[in-house]
């Protein structure tokens, strides 16, 4: 068996030109995956249904995802989000934590899967931010908590931005633990206490930056955990218009095969999630996103066939 990998067309949507957000990169990087051999030409991934209203409430307010869904959002939830209100943004909501879910469950079976979106980790109780409209992370977790699925929980989150949103869904649930690293002067301008944080300097570069990731999944080692989450946002890159902590195409691949090679030795299901990135290429942002797939398809290839299903019994 491959990689599994979950995909939806409609992970995309059409957006006005010259919006802020790259939402075209969603399509190119099923392009960059098929010429490199991760994907078939037709089909080769998992589809998921879009997430219910119910599912998604579970971490959010039901009014506020009873808004998304019917595109009544107030102005002040659209400003936060920075996406319009519109019937296809919504539905790429509730698809692409469907998804989040859907990787979940296939790497609890397989050991590793990766969803092509999410990492949508801005998103709070209440409401979205920063192109979050829902958090597709702290759903999945949820959900595999309320089925027993799992009983703990470690995200491990190396966008370049702060997992606000995460770390205030789960700041009252020890079964929950966030790790983020993040450049400490980039957005959002008000964090949210992780059970771990390291704020990093502006231009850290690839060494320096690894030295900290090693520090960081050694105290996740004494974590106990029956899933992790993997945010594995490219906008760290030096060439990324909202990043700032210079690391190059080779300290992406460095770290990313470093945190799936470390969760393979924990022998924990791992879900990989796309995270943030910006440029204003989309070509060459979907052939950084491609690096996580590459390094996870490695990794995959050495998690031993029908692998015993880990969730608590």
């Amino acid at each position: 068996m491959s990689l599994p990998i979950v995909h939806h067309p409609d992970y995309r949507v059409t957006l006005r030109p010259g919006h802020g957000f790259p939402m075209s990169k969603y399509a190119y990087l099923r392009e960059v995956l098929i010429s490199r051999g991760l994907l078939p030409e037709v089909g080769g991934y998992f589809a998921p249904a879009p997430a219910s209203l119910t599912q998604v409430a579970t971490v959010h307010d039901a009014d506020y995802v009873s808004r998304v869904a019917s595109n009544t959002r107030t102005a002040e939830e659209t400003r936060r989000i920075g996406l319009p209100d519109t019937p296809a943004v919504s539905r790429r909501a509730f698809l692409a934590t469907a998804g989040t879910l859907l990787a979940a469950r296939l790497s609890i079976e397989h050991g590793l899967a990766c969803n092509m979106a999410g990492g949508s980790h801005h998103a709070g109780p209440e409401s979205g931010s920063g192109y979050c409209v829902f958090n597709d992370v702290a759903v999945a977790a949820a959900i595999l908590l309320n089925e027993g699925r799992a009983e703990r929980i470690l995200v491990v989150d190396l966008d370049v931005h702060q997992g606000d949103g995460t770390a205030q869904i789960f700041a009252d649930d020890p079964r929950v633990f966030t790790l983020s690293l993040h450049a400490e002067k980039n957005f959002p301008a008000r964090k949210v206490a992780s059970d771990l944080d390291y704020p990093l300097p502006d231009n850290l570069k690839d060494a320096a930056y690894m030295e900290v990731l090693e520090d960081a999944l050694q105290q996740a080692s004494a974590v106990p955990a029956d899933i992790i989450f993997y945010n594995a946002g490219v906008d760290p890159h030096v060439d990324d218009r909202l990043g700032r902590l210079a690391l190059t195409s080779g300290g992406l691949r460095a770290r990313d095969r470093r945190v799936l090679e470390w969760a393979a030795a924990q022998n924990t299901p791992c879900t990989c999630v796309l995270g943030g990135g910006y440029d204003r290429d989309p070509y060459r942002l979907a052939e950084r996103h491609a690096i996580l797939f590459e390094e996870a398809a490695k990794v995959f290839e050495h998690i031993p066939a029908g692998l015993v299903d880990t969730a608590p019994t």
